[in-house]
């Protein structure tokens, strides 16, 4: 979820922050929200000296101007239809505080644009496929019913419109990450955040504890490795050689469907990790339409395309097959497991020594079997917080106890067995500067990241060409749109 500064003088609770940012999001990406196309343009970067869009003055219905954006009146009122529509109650959130969130939007928006912030074309056509896919299968796949509901002439109109709604959404998130990504604390930081906390007002953290596992995965026949990727050698030959569709092969052959939506495309960033490092090698390697010869990672075999480089921005597709398990090397895999679990409920070995001698999860074999909580980077887990799959695998575990033996299926189908240990136990407690550093950090961090927000927020606001019109003058907000 983004990071949302108050614009309302009023304290708001966390919850309305949250119930919020699901709102902006509902109403910026599947309404179609009315956005002046040819308002898109470069500016000044002196935005004070720029002169008044022609479409600034008023007109009835333009709640705002945003620099190069509007916000129309019905913008708010299709937020809180599309917020009952989800079954989100409206009536502790107030006018002031949605209009307020779109217009932080827009200022985002408008100043990516500014700063020349670059967006994956690619990828914003992809979300618009994945998102009126989506529209089709709650309407019954009527492409007709879903224009005349959203008041569109076309097609080719209503995907140009979700097109801009993607396309300003992604760059107000690309502007807003810039702001906070250089955000850091330093230990003395962090000191002096906690002891400014009133005693009696300091957060209680819930339960702890420490999670181990073991896992053993079916093992894979040669003969059937080899077949996939001779399989992939096929497509690959295909596209090179017959120019056949990429895309069409990764939505009709790929294992890993939850990318067939987007035609198995991803935007690797050479400074944001996404994806496995094998995977990163590779596509990164590659040249503009450029295949590759079929790799393997964790999840299977894999042939990657490369559609595009924008600077460190990588636009790939990829295709992947996973081999096929012999029924008899799921059962060995299962027995071998347990055989491991008696030898350590019979004191032969301990569990973090079998971890490293059986496990093939590689990511806590060599950590004796502990999961790392990927949210503080430690190995503590706060229970009310847990992952729900793994909190229900655990729930009834006493300190130490062995679990019996689980079946894990990941969402590519592959299947796996584990049994897994809980350990050192911490009852809810209040904050404490030696044992929970860890997560005051990441508080004092977040009260810097908002502060950082709301300096950007006053700085530009200054600088960009604001127009809030009729009743939403009213409002009670805490940044300066009114420039008063």
């Amino acid at each position: 979820m983004q990071l949302q500064t108050k614009n309302l003088k009023s304290t708001n609770t966390l919850k309305h922050l949250f119930i919020l940012s699901i709102a902006v999001l509902i109403s910026n990406v599947l309404n179609a929200q009315e956005i002046i196309e040819d308002q898109v343009k470069e500016q000044p970067t002196d935005s004070v000296k720029t002169l008044k869009p022609n479409n600034a003055t008023k007109v009835d219905g333009v709640a705002a101007v945003v620099g190069d954006y509007i916000i129309l009146e019905s913008d708010i009122d299709k937020t809180i239809l599309q917020m009952k529509a989800q079954g989100v109650s409206t009536e502790d959130i107030p006018r002031c505080q949605l209009f307020g969130s779109l217009l932080e939007n827009k200022l985002y928006a408008h100043h990516a644009i500014q700063d020349s912030v670059e967006v994956s074309d690619a990828e914003i056509r992809s979300n618009v496929d994945y998102q009126i896919q989506q529209f089709l299968t709650q309407t019954g796949g009527d492409m007709q019913e879903l224009l005349d509901f959203y008041k569109k002439e076309d097609e080719k109109s209503f995907r140009d419109e979700m097109y801009e709604i993607n396309r300003s959404n992604e760059l107000a998130k690309r502007m807003q990450s810039s702001i906070i990504d250089e955000v850091e604390v330093t230990p003395e930081e962090v000191r002096i955040f906690f002891n400014k906390i009133p005693a009696d007002e300091r957060p209680t953290f819930g339960t702890e504890l420490k999670v181990s596992q073991i896992v053993i995965e079916p093992k894979v026949a040669p003969e059937e490795t080899q077949k996939v990727i001779n399989r992939l050698k096929e497509f690959r030959a295909d596209v090179l050689e017959n120019g056949a569709s990429f895309r069409s092969k990764v939505v009709l052959y790929t294992d890993d469907k939850a990318s067939i939506p987007k035609g198995g495309l991803y935007t690797l960033n050479r400074e944001r990790p996404l994806m496995v490092k094998e995977f990163r090698d590779v596509a990164f390697s590659l040249q503009e339409g450029e295949i590759s010869e079929p790799f393997k990672t964790d999840f299977g075999y894999h042939i990657i395309q490369l559609e595009k480089i924008r600077g460190q921005e990588f636009d790939v597709r990829h295709i992947l097959l996973i081999p096929q398990v012999s029924e008899d090397a799921v059962a060995e895999a299962k027995t071998q497991l347990e055989e491991v679990r008696k030898q350590i409920v019979d004191g032969e070995i301990t569990f973090e020594d079998a971890a490293r001698k059986y496990s093939d999860e590689k990511e806590t074999s060599s950590e004796g079997g502990f999961l790392i909580n990927p949210a503080t980077q430690d190995y503590n887990f706060e229970l009310t917080k847990m992952d729900t799959e793994l909190y229900t695998q655990i729930q009834d575990l006493k300190e130490g106890e062995i679990s019996l033996i689980q079946t894990d299926q990941d969402r590519t189908g592959k299947v796996k067995f584990k049994i897994l240990r809980v350990t050192d136990r911490v009852d809810e407690h209040e904050a404490d500067y030696s044992r929970d550093y860890l997560k005051i950090k990441e508080l004092a961090l977040t009260e810097k990241r908002f502060k950082a927000i709301e300096k950007w927020q006053d700085e530009k606001i200054k600088d960009t060409y604001i127009k809030v019109n009729g009743e939403h003058r009213d409002c009670d907000f805490s940044s300066n749109w009114l420039k008063k």
